[in-house]
């Protein structure tokens, strides 16, 4: 880990806010995993714009977004975190049939904004954990809808302060993956509703939290769906057939709700749900020859 004078002495004045050593399960839903080097919480795009214009040349960026899907290890990140936290970084606005949301929206807040004004075929968005720039990198979605479906246009930052506009063609969106450039950063994400019935939006928007109720694990420590689903298989009867619903790896297991949402106690370590899930993964392969993928994202060092 970087010493703290040595990194202030050469990180840039921002009007934002550096904290050093800064515990990064603070940040995740799992709660678990080791610290940044150094976080950076800018005030608005032009204070991000000015650090990496002047950050210093070879250190390593990562932009966390609300953690939801993510597993950070228990060695920590090196280098800089950032993190859109400032309600700049969360505006929101309509103009015709788009919406205009902020990187750091989470899309539960997102929600009030859909059933407000009717904007239909986003409910699928308001149940998803998550922040809009996050969501982004994965291509994330649910019963039957991505954000590829819904998006059409994004700003972004790249690591040299340049702000510009990219759209669908540059993400080549895929399941569950998207070709998102490493020193991207998104600013604001844009989306194409179409009006509906206020009656119908609130409508599906219930029959969806109804659902994850129903079938998911709720109040407890997880990062929702641990594993993509492979072509042609669901992954959850991957792991029950193969004997991973019932692993368990010191402070981590499978939910009993739903065998593919890992989830971790007050005494699991990142390290725990790594080698649960690599576990899975080896008795998965054993037992029916299908290569599980990780839909969790993990980082950081060991």
């Amino acid at each position: 880990m970087i010493e703290k004078n040595e990194l202030l002495a050469k990180l840039p004045k921002v009007r934002g806010e550096y904290k050093f050593a800064e515990p990064l399960s603070k940040y995740v839903w799992l709660k678990v995993g080791g610290p940044a080097d150094v976080m950076y919480f800018p005030e608005d795009k032009e204070d991000l714009q000015s650090f990496l214009q002047n950050k210093p040349a070879g250190l390593s960026v990562f932009t966390l977004g609300a953690g939801s899907n993510l597993l950070v290890r228990d060695g920590g990140i090196g280098g800089m975190v950032i993190k859109l936290q400032n309600d700049n970084f969360k505006n929101v606005r309509i103009e015709n049939d788009t919406i205009y949301c902020g990187a750091g929206l989470l899309n539960s807040a997102l929600k009030k904004t859909v059933i407000e004004n009717s904007l239909g075929g986003l409910e699928f968005l308001c149940s998803i954990p998550g922040s809009l720039g996050g969501m982004l990198r994965s291509n994330a979605g649910c019963f039957g809808s991505d954000l590829s479906t819904v998006f059409k246009k994004a700003t972004v930052i790249n690591g040299k302060g340049d702000i510009f506009e990219a759209d669908l063609k540059d993400f080549n969106f895929g399941y569950r993956h998207s070709d998102f450039p490493a020193d991207w950063i998104v600013l604001e994400v844009c989306l194409k509703f179409e009006k509906k019935d206020p009656k119908v939006v609130r409508e599906q928007i219930q029959a969806n939290d109804e659902y994850r109720q129903k079938y998911q694990p709720q109040g407890i420590r997880t990062a929702g769906s641990t594993f993509k689903n492979p072509e042609g298989y669901r992954a959850w009867e991957l792991i029950k057939n193969s004997g991973g619903a019932d692993m368990v790896v010191g402070g981590a297991k499978m939910s009993d709700m739903h065998c593919n949402f890992l989830q971790v106690s007050d005494t699991a370590t990142a390290a725990d749900v790594e080698k649960l899930g690599h576990n899975i993964i080896a008795a998965v392969k054993e037992k029916t020859g299908v290569d599980l993928k990780w839909e969790i994202k993990i980082i950081g060092r060991e």
